[in-house]
């Protein structure tokens, strides 16, 4: 769930004229506007960018997920589909409604987020002229919150992302490299972006969370098991002294962990929930955080970790392979603690608080460096660059 956003250019150059014009389908998305969720985030950021370029991307949205039912935003299409809102139906079958609907409209791109909805793409794969991309977020099949038969499911999805797409998108070098080694056809790295993030806000809505700038250390993001937030609370436990925590998320069919979480957030009166947080408000706590932490056990490749460190926060991370994608070297204002080691993340809990200045000096410069490795608009040009290129290329036989 992204901050805040400057409001930057769209001003893009329009398509050459030897390139045509596309019709884009996005399906796997909860939907737009974008509230909680990277790949919703991600969506907003490529589509609007897309639509700026002349392209109609029409954006398939579950009726459950926002109370609006606009017919666009930022110039990209929504079409409004109903879902079967439990743990395991959500995105199937908000998917498979979507990808018939896609077909009806004859897209020339047919573009999934995420293994689960990628179920459906053999049928626009078999059954249509369209080209299918498959974007892969994260290992989806290895979540910890599915059990043993949706697992099975979600393997079948990883299956079918090897074989069905005209080409696959890994958000990170890590998934980008697992899929080369088993795919034959375009298999590229197109990572997430990050904006600029605005250069002042107000302390105000930290002050009302009872927390003090400068004097907390943050997490953003979903509260499901492989995010590690319980790690995070244990090890946090261990850290002595007035800084306090602040936990910004909440409960995505995983009302149990989140449960559990309260109980060991309520044990320690300087730990703050905060639930799902948007907005200004959630500008201004990366704003006047002391340090942004991502615990992680299982990650593609976390928004909230590049908008961490595009704040200019010292960043502490499990050791997960993308996590070394983004914090490139080791060193003050980017630090790493091998994942799942409760005493070790405290331990470099403890030694990072103890030397803020040295870390925040480091952190400035790693801002600079992640703004300019991370960048929607280069998301953009990539992405559309392969959907012209897979639409040049001889046509497949159905």
């Amino acid at each position: 769930m992204p901050a805040a956003e400057t409001s930057e250019s769209l001003a893009y150059s329009p398509a050459p004229a030897d390139r045509r014009l596309l019709r884009i389908a996005m399906i796997g998305q909860r939907g737009l506007p974008a509230t909680f969720g990277g790949i919703e985030h991600h969506v907003a950021h490529l589509g609007r960018r897309l639509a700026a370029r002349g392209h109609e991307v029409t954006v398939y949205c579950r009726s459950n997920y926002v109370s609006e039912r606009w017919d666009a935003v930022d110039g990209v299409r929504l079409r409004h589909l109903p879902t079967v809102g439990t743990k395991h139906f959500d995105a199937l079958a908000h998917s498979l409604l979507s990808t018939v609907a896609a077909l009806a409209d004859r897209h020339d791109i047919v573009h999934y987020h995420a293994l689960g909805p990628g179920l459906c793409a053999p049928l626009p794969r078999y059954l249509s002229r369209a080209r299918v991309v498959q974007t892969i977020h994260g290992h989806d099949d290895r979540r910890q919150k599915w059990g043993g038969m949706a697992k099975a499911v979600l393997r079948g999805a990883r299956w079918l992302s090897e074989h069905v797409p005209d080409a696959v998108i890994g958000v990170s070098g890590e998934i980008t490299d697992e899929y080369a080694l088993v795919r034959d056809r375009p298999t590229v790295h197109i990572g997430n972006g990050v904006e600029r993030p605005v250069p002042a806000a107000s302390p105000d809505p930290v002050i009302r969370h009872g927390l003090f700038p400068g004097k907390y250390v943050l997490f953003v993001g979903r509260l499901v098991p492989e995010k590690a937030v319980d790690l995070l609370l244990k090890a946090f436990s261990g850290v002595k002294g007035d800084v306090r925590l602040a936990v910004v998320g909440g409960s995505s069919f995983t009302d149990g962990y989140v449960s559990r979480l309260n109980e060991l957030a309520a044990a320690d009166p300087r730990v703050r929930m905060l639930g799902y947080v948007y907005g200004d408000e959630l500008a201004s706590l990366y704003r006047h955080a002391a340090v942004y932490v991502q615990p992680s056990h299982l990650e593609g490749l976390p928004l909230a970790l590049l908008e961490g460190t595009s704040y200019g926060l010292p960043t502490i991370a499990s050791s997960l392979g993308c996590h070394r994608e983004v914090i490139a070297e080791e060193g003050p204002g980017g630090r790493l603690f091998r994942e799942g080691d409760e005493g070790h993340l405290r331990d470099v809990l403890v030694r990072v608080l103890g030397a803020l200045d040295d870390e925040r000096e480091g952190a400035r410069a790693r801002a600079e460096d992640v703004l300019g490795r991370y960048s929607w608009d280069v998301a953009a040009d990539r992405t559309e660059s392969l959907y012209h290129s897979l639409l040049a290329a001889p046509a497949r036989r159905r």
